[in-house]
């Protein structure tokens, strides 16, 4: 059965440059381990870190069920289901990606959602790693779509407004039922000393700090240019950073 996880934090402290980083150091270190991507954040954009194309979301899938006239005719609609589901796969040598796609429209769901945390269910058993770069809000998570989460790393820029945030996203990790193992707190775009400055801050979260990211140029410069973050050097003191974060969790 597959490791499952996950990545969390509001919008713009680093949280996909996390997840991409992560998932660089999974398949560079260890030899023939399979690994689903999920961008389970409305404003997708973990493809372009991977350096991928997406033309098709679950969210276009979930959408379509609503439309009697898009199910073939004989067709049951948990097969239809199914089918589109594994069509949205972007698949790759190194990783495969899934992407949940944006905010869903009025009815009801709760059917394929449903089906879409079976089908997650079914399609872990063929990977070592299912790796979700989630969003501040944890849908996802709370809906249950996604089944459990071995390892959490909820992110934060280096400010006291970011701690503060990540704060909140662990309360609301305590209330949702979905089942979670460690929870880890990763701040970035750190400049010496930020640490020492904000424990204070991080000490009223009561989260576990596990790792610092740098402030990296060569990140900012791929970012600038609309590279992918797969292509940064193996000296990025990010690239470094997280590898020893990834390390040190033992995933």
């Amino acid at each position: 059965m597959a490791k499952y996880i996950a990545v969390a934090g509001k919008g713009g402290v680093g949280k996909t440059t996390f997840t991409a980083l992560m998932l660089r150091y999974l398949i560079r270190s260890k030899q023939g381990v399979s690994v689903l991507a999920v961008d389970a954040d409305p404003n997708a954009n973990l493809n372009e870190a991977l350096g991928l194309e997406v033309e098709k979301t679950i969210a276009d899938i979930l959408e379509q069920t609503k439309d009697p006239k898009a199910i073939p005719t004989g067709m049951p609609k948990d097969v239809f289901v199914e089918y589109k589901l594994q069509q949205s796969i972007v698949e790759t040598r190194d990783i495969d990606l899934m992407v949940m796609g944006g905010p869903q429209g009025p009815g009801c769901y709760c059917y394929p959602n449903d089906l879409l945390r079976k089908h997650l269910e079914k399609l872990s058993e063929n990977y070592d790693y299912v790796v979700v770069d989630t969003e501040a809000g944890l849908e996802h998570l709370s809906r249950r779509t996604i089944p459990q989460i071995d390892a959490m790393f909820v992110i934060s820029d280096s400010s006291a407004r970011g701690i503060r945030s990540a704060g909140r996203v662990y309360d609301l990790v305590k209330g949702i039922k979905t089942k979670i193992g460690v929870i880890y707190l990763v701040v970035t775009k750190t400049m010496e000393g930020s640490l020492d400055e904000l424990q204070e801050e991080i000490g009223k979260t009561g989260l576990e700090v596990i790792g610092d990211i740098p402030l990296d140029p060569e990140v900012v410069s791929q970012d600038l240019q609309g590279k992918a973050l797969f292509a940064l050097s193996d000296d990025s003191a990010a690239v470094k950073a997280v590898e020893k974060i990834i390390q040190k969790a033992r995933l």
